[in-house]
C-alpha cells in the first residue's frame, strides 16, 4: 500500500456517480426484471471507462472502478452467493426514529431510490458464482491499461461480513455470530480473487460503527461491542491468505445526513478496530459529527505500520469544500497521528453507494475531487 511519502496521495471511499441509463438498467435487475444483456454489459464498461477517466482528471491518485457494475455497496452479493431470497425489512437507525418531522424528509429521500428491500439469508450462504468478479476485473484492467497516466495505485471494495450479515437478514441460521462467520468463509473467495489482482482490497465496513446506532440502539454498548470483536475475528479469518499490507478497512456511521446524535464515538471504536488484519483505515472526518475525531488518533495511536486515509469531502452535501478547509482537516490528522507519510486523503464515505441514491450532484462531486486534490497539494506544501 503506498504511503505518502513526498506529498499526500488522494484517493476517495469507492462509489461514484452512474449514468442514467446505467441506473435505469440496474433498478430494473434490483426489481427482478429482464434486461439485455449486452445493453447492459455495455452500459457498464462505458460508464467504468468514464469514472476511471474523470477520477485521473481530478487528480485521484488512488482509484477504482466507482463501483460502476454493482447496483449496491453490498446488496450485490445475492448473485454471487447461495442463500438468499425474499425480503427482510431493517428498523430505522435510531437519529432517524427519534426525529419524526426527519425520518418523513429521509423516508422522502428513500422512496425515491426504487430499491426493493434487501434479501434473507435462507439457506446456507455459499459463494457459488464468480463470474461476474471476474468479468468485471478483468474490464477493469483493461480500462485501467488504456490510460496514458494511469493510477498510482488501484483499490477495489467489497463488503464486510458484517453489513451483509446486518443489512440482508437472518432468516437461517439462528445466531448472529454464526451468520456472520458463514458470510466470511463465502467473502474470502472474493476477497482472495481482488488481492490476486494486486489491487488494494478495501473492505467496506458500516456495520462496525453504524450498527451501534441501529440493529444495537437499545442494548449496551459493550453488546455491540461484543459484535464488532465478532465481525472483526471473522474478517480475520477470511483474509489469512491477504497481506495486511494490501487491505484498507472504511468504517463510517451511515452514509446520510442526518442528526447521527446517537453515533458510538471513535474513541470506543479504536482499540476494537485495532485488532483487524489491515494496514489502513479510513475514516470520515468531513462530517459536523465527527470533524473533532482527529483527536482520537492522538489517544489512540494508529498500529505500527498502518496507515489512515482522512475523510476530509463530506458525501452527503452539495457544499464544495475550499480546498484551504480540506488542507486543515489533512493537517489536523497527521499531526494527530505524528506522521504524515501515514496520512492519505480521501472521501467521508461513497457518492453513489446504492444506484441512482447519491445525495450529491453529479458535476458537484468531481468539484469535490478537485478540491481535495488541491487540498492535498497544500497540506503537502505545510506538511513535508
Amino acid at each position: 500500500m503506498q504511503r505518502s511519502e513526498s506529498r499526500i496521495l488522494t484517493t476517495h471511499t469507492g462509489s461514484l456517480p452512474r449514468p442514467k441509463p446505467l441506473v435505469d438498467l440496474q433498478l430494473r435487475i434490483n426489481r427482478d426484471e429482464q434486461v439485455d444483456t449486452a445493453a447492459l454489459d455495455a452500459a457498464v464498461g462505458q460508464a467504468t471507462r468514464r469514472a476511471v477517466e474523470r477520477q485521473l482528471e481530478c487528480g485521484i491518485d488512488i482509484g477504482n472502478d466507482g463501483e460502476q457494475p454493482r447496483e449496491s455497496f453490498f446488496t450485490y452479493v445475492r448473485y454471487r452467493m447461495s442463500g438468499f431470497g425474499g425480503h427482510g425489512e431493517r428498523s430505522p437507525a435510531k437519529d432517524v426514529a427519534s426525529y419524526p418531522s426527519f425520518r418523513e424528509l429521509f423516508q422522502t429521500h428513500a422512496r425515491k431510490s426504487l430499491h426493493t428491500a434487501p434479501p434473507r439469508a435462507i439457506g446456507e450462504v455459499r459463494y457459488v458464482n464468480p463470474a461476474p468478479l471476474n468479468r468485471e476485473l478483468a474490464q477493469f484492467r483493461t480500462i485501467l491499461d488504456e490510460q496514458p497516466r494511469p493510477f498510482v495505485e488501484s483499490f477495489w471494495t467489497a463488503p464486510s461480513p458484517g453489513i451483509v450479515a446486518c443489512g440482508m437478514q437472518d432468516a437461517y441460521y439462528g445466531s448472529l455470530p454464526d451468520y456472520v462467520n458463514a458470510v466470511a468463509d463465502a467473502l474470502r473467495t472474493e476477497y482472495e480473487a481482488i488481492a490476486a489482482q494486486g489491487l488494494i482490497l478495501q473492505i467496506d465496513g458500516p456495520d462496525l460503527a453504524m450498527e451501534g446506532h441501529r440493529l444495537f440502539a437499545d442494548r449496551p454498548l459493550d453488546e455491540f461491542l461484543e459484535f464488532v470483536d465478532v465481525t472483526v475475528s471473522a474478517l480475520n479469518r477470511a483474509l489469512v491468505n491477504v497481506p495486511p499490507s494490501q487491505v484498507r478497512l472504511h468504517v463510517c456511521w451511515g452514509n446520510y445526513e442526518g442528526p447521527h446524535n446517537f453515533d458510538v464515538p471513535l474513541d470506543e471504536l479504536l482499540p476494537h478496530l485495532y485488532r483487524a488484519r489491515v494496514g489502513a483505515l479510513v475514516l470520515p472526518m468531513a462530517n459536523p459529527r465527527h470533524a473533532h475525531e482527529y483527536r482520537s488518533l492522538a489517544r489512540h495511536p494508529l498500529p505500527r505500520d498502518w496507515l489512515v486515509v482522512v475523510g476530509a469531502i463530506d458525501t452527503t452535501t452539495n457544499y464544495v469544500e475550499h480546498p484551504e478547509v480540506v488542507a486543515d482537516r489533512i493537517e489536523l490528522v497527521a499531526k494527530a497521528v505524528g506522521d504524515p507519510r501515514r496520512v492519505l486523503a480521501g472521501t467521508d464515505c461513497g457518492f453513489d453507494t446504492s444506484t441512482g441514491v447519491g445525495m450529491v450532484a453529479e458535476e458537484v462531486v468531481w468539484e469535490k475531487l478537485r478540491a481535495l486534490r488541491a487540498g492535498a497539494e497544500s497540506a503537502s506544501a505545510r506538511l513535508f
